[in-house]
């Protein structure tokens, strides 16, 4: 399912003889054979009896790339002289550093920058406290906090191998919002020591983003901060995932010509991310939605409950229908997969209503097929970058945040999101929307913009700034 991409990228240098014409050929033939794609070759010196060659090709995976490397080393006279994984250079001694804004050349930088100067500047905090958003750094900084207990599909890794991706989100921040985030990996586990350790570090924020923390944890961890801290705290995996949701819904039902009230909406997956976007959708007034986990559709008489599917079950389904994922897709408008691979088969879909809507987002495999899906579904989307309409995080939390921040929010609330949604759905022209683009891309200048400023007027406009 998976094609080639720049995740897995690799420069290999190959030594290849002087008096072969064919052989670079040879090598680009076979890197081809072995399922990769080639996106770079340059021939870097000759040198005696050969030539040095940089070739860097993108694979579908770990176990390609390998096989393409020992491909290139079965072509007769080259010689594989290093491979390097690209990913992982990019990562070499981390993606942020620290930066000074002013200048510190003199006597008198130093003496305004630091003591005796900054003296002034904190006693005017304590005369008004206000002013620590004006004159520092909280006013443009979030924290981005996770214990390492649910990262990506990786699950439960810890704190120190869940900083890369942390460092991803900080770098995000500031390339889309401008807002300098620093990564707050944690090495507890209980809410109590969460709560409690973000409660102490919260001072030097703006913002605090809730991040790769488990289900139903992460639930309360969220709101006993909300509770506690006068800055907006925002789960992104809950919330972020259901603004995008909703916007691409919204889009994606202009083309097939529904309205949400009237639609019915199965979701896959109970977790943090499919609670919020049934919340979310509920506040916008959808139809019907059921919800399915790995036993099968959640109603009311099952035993099993926890207290958040017991709050599913008491808020969806109202027909009492029951039975697994298949069931659950009878008769749907929409399915929304926030789960695991391979879930149903693109056949299965075909019990759905006229001009399905499928947004298949499990990273990286989808619950189901997406290029099979597209045979019985209107519109298709996933969560990857290599199929069209990825619904991405990267489109909602830099602007949520960024208004949130400008607006010197306490909170992030409903009317919020459903602001993001929307903001970032009216991107989209009209004339521009189609089946395969539903939803801008990350890298739209005009994403941000118009996210930040739905978020700063709701809260502006309800009292929340």
């Amino acid at each position: 399912m998976a094609s080639p991409n720049a995740s897995y990228s690799v420069t290999m240098r190959v030594f290849v003889p002087d008096d072969d014409a064919s052989a670079i050929g040879r090598v680009t033939a076979a890197i081809g054979d072995a399922g990769g794609a080639i996106v770079a070759l340059d021939t870097v010196d000759a040198h005696g009896d050969h030539q040095t060659v940089d070739i860097t090709f993108n694979a579908s995976g770990q176990d390609t790339a390998d096989a393409i490397v020992r491909a290139v080393q079965a072509v007769d006279g080259v010689t594989v002289h290093r491979s390097s994984d690209r990913t992982f250079l990019l990562h070499l001694k981390g993606k942020l550093r620290v930066e000074s804004t002013v200048p510190l050349r003199t006597r008198d930088d130093l003496s305004m920058a630091y003591t005796p100067g900054v003296a002034r500047v904190c006693r005017a905090i304590v005369d008004n406290p206000d002013d620590v958003r004006r004159l520092t750094v909280k006013g443009n900084t979030v924290a981005i906090v996770t214990d390492g207990s649910a990262v990506l599909g990786l699950g439960d890794i810890g704190p120190e191998a869940s900083l890369p991706v942390m460092e991803g989100k900080a770098a995000l921040f500031k390339r889309f919002a401008d807002i300098d985030a620093w990564p707050v990996c944690l090495d507890v586990t209980d809410a109590d020591a969460i709560v409690a350790t973000v409660e102490a570090i919260a001072p030097v924020y703006g913002g605090i983003n809730l991040e790769d923390i488990a289900a139903p944890k992460c639930f309360e961890i969220e709101e006993r901060l909300r509770a506690s801290l006068d800055i907006p705290v925002f789960h992104d995996d809950q919330h972020g995932t259901a603004i995008v949701t909703l916007a691409a819904l919204h889009n994606a039902l202009r083309l097939v010509d529904k309205d949400l009230s009237d639609i019915t909406v199965t979701l896959a997956g109970a977790g943090a991310a499919g609670v919020a976007i049934i919340k979310l959708l509920l506040q916008e007034g959808v139809g019907e939605v059921v919800v399915t986990d790995r036993r099968g559709i959640i109603t009311r008489d099952r035993e099993d409950l926890t207290d958040t599917k017991r709050w599913l079950a008491e808020h969806t389904n109202q027909a009492g229908r029951s039975g697994d994922l298949v069931d659950a897709l009878r008769g749907a408008d929409v399915f929304i997969g926030v789960s695991g691979p391979d879930l149903i088969q693109p056949r299965d879909l075909a019990v759905m209503e006229h001009d399905p809507v499928v947004f298949a987002m499990a990273n990286p495999d989808p619950e189901v097929d997406p290029i099979g899906a597209r045979e019985y579904a209107a519109v298709v989307a996933t969560g990857r970058s290599d199929h069209p309409n990825q619904i991405n995080n990267v489109l909602a939390f830099p602007g949520v945040f960024r208004g949130a921040l400008d607006a010197r929010a306490r909170f992030i609330t409903e009317e919020m999101k459903v602001a993001a949604a929307k903001a970032i759905a009216a991107v989209v022209d009209e004339d521009e929307l189609r089946p395969t683009y539903i939803i801008p891309s990350v890298f739209n200048e005009r994403v941000v913009p118009a996210v930040a400023g739905a978020v700063r007027e709701v809260a502006e406009g309800t009292g929340r700034a």
